[in-house]
């Protein structure tokens, strides 16, 4: 079965459609990924410069690019580095203001049981995140 590697430029243009004929083609491989006629390949630099984009530059708050990227990590033919440590990324990206790397290092802190190095007095709203005691 064919795989897609997805570039930022195809989910910003899934989740804008703001250029009509670029969405339409964007469309059609998300509806075959959803058919089972190919694999959508997520990373999570990819992820990641994606809520870059739509924050800053289409100025979407953090609740609606956590919810609709949620939803397309776990869409039918979509493959995402991580799923369950991104989804928690997401999550923790729409409960506060922290970037979504910040977050990334929390979930992946988290899930491994590692103690996270950091100066980053944002890190303590994550009671389940281990923090160096410098």
């Amino acid at each position: 079965m064919i795989r897609y590697r997805l570039d930022t430029n195809v989910l910003v243009r899934f989740l804008t459609h703001d250029d009509a004929a670029q969405a339409l083609k964007v469309d059609t491989l998300f509806q075959k990924a959803s058919d089972g006629n190919c694999i959508l390949i997520l990373s999570k630099v990819v992820l990641v410069e994606t809520v870059w984009v739509l924050s800053s530059v289409y100025e979407q708050p953090h609740d609606r690019i956590a919810e609709s990227l949620g939803k397309l990590v776990i869409k039918p033919g979509i493959r995402c580095e991580d799923g369950q440590v991104t989804l928690d990324a997401l999550h923790r990206f729409k409960q506060t203001k922290l970037d979504i790397v910040d977050c990334f290092l929390a979930a992946q802190s988290a899930a491994e049981g590692d103690v996270m190095a950091t100066f980053d007095t944002g890190f303590r709203k994550f009671t389940d995140v281990q923090l160096w005691d410098y």
